[in-house]
């Protein structure tokens, strides 16, 4: 009987050059990681990357979207755990705060890859798409609890989440998501009321 170590699959090129993109592009930025530092690290060929992605813009667009993937999965897991639409919506800011105790924290990913963007580019339009989806989170959790402005409501909630992440990452606070939290019951509280 073959043992695991022989039968483990191989990740596929496709599946090394986005792990050696995340971490590089995460931990140092989109621009100032090259090409070449990514195929050596991924073990691959050049032509590699350009035959699966056409270019480092559409790498990082692909970097982009499974971060996006990631933190989707890892917020819907984590809302499973409250009971109330006022837990769940209050409890994106608790997976939030899991986001910012990992150890290779170094905030938003999508915010710091737009802060190097063209207007327009594949890059951009992935951080929007993040951002929509963080907006409609919002905005569906505050109709489910009944929020009569539930736009009104996820806008405010978006700023907050926004600023928890960069406190966290400029002042290295993970407790940014628990004021966060505090400050969103606030405004929900407030909204349910009004």
């Amino acid at each position: 009987m073959p043992s695991k170590a022989t039968t483990a699959v191989t990740p596929s090129a496709r599946e090394r050059l986005l792990a050696a993109a995340d971490d590089l592009f995460y931990r140092e930025g989109v621009q100032t990681v090259g090409i070449d530092r990514i195929v050596q690290k991924a073990g691959v060929a050049k032509a590699s990357l350009y035959n699966l992605f056409g270019s480092k813009e559409e790498l990082v667009q692909a970097y982009l979207d499974a971060r996006h993937a990631a933190t989707r999965e890892q917020v819907e897991r984590a809302l499973t755990r409250f009971r109330t639409p006022r837990e769940r919506l209050l409890g994106v800011f608790d997976a939030q705060g899991q986001l910012f105790t990992e150890p290779d924290f170094n905030g938003c990913a999508h915010m710091s890859a737009s802060a190097e963007a063209r207007p327009g580019s594949p890059t951009e339009c992935a951080a929007e798409r993040f951002r929509q989806w963080v907006r409609m989170m919002f905005t569906d959790l505050a109709k489910e609890a009944g929020v009569a402005d539930a736009e009104g409501l996820a806008r405010q909630l978006h700023l907050l989440y926004d600023g928890a992440g960069v406190s966290a990452r400029m002042d290295h606070d993970p407790s940014a998501a628990t004021t966060a939290r505090a400050a969103a019951a606030m405004l929900f509280d407030a909204a349910v009321k009004g």
